[in-house]
């Protein structure tokens, strides 16, 4: 899912639970417009991170432990990670209110 600063829903895609979520990283990347780029562990790929770097796009996302060179990234960037977070919650409280009979 890709939001905004202000939390709002940009885009997303569904899909099975078997499904890398970096594999999917590219088809929310077209048409986006955006200084930085807020992800997990799961997202740090060499493939992703040079898509960000053709895009001028800032990838704040941690390297994974068995990474050779520990890259640098923004920790004050990546505490604004919530807002992403809170709309996952508001979903999934919507969708215990929606499946109620």
């Amino acid at each position: 899912m890709v939001v905004d600063e202000y939390g709002m829903p940009a885009g997303g895609i569904v899909t099975s639970g078997t499904v890398a979520d970096c594999s999917q990283a590219p088809l929310l990347m077209e048409d986006l417009e955006a200084e930085a780029f807020l992800a997990d562990k799961a997202y740090d790929t060499n493939e992703l991170l040079d898509m960000l770097k053709e895009a001028d796009i800032t990838a704040v996302i941690p390297p994974v432990k068995s990474r050779k060179e520990q890259r640098a990234y923004s920790h004050e960037l990546y505490r604004a990670r919530h807002v992403i977070e809170n709309v996952f919650r508001a979903l999934k409280r919507w969708r215990g209110i929606a499946t109620r009979y």
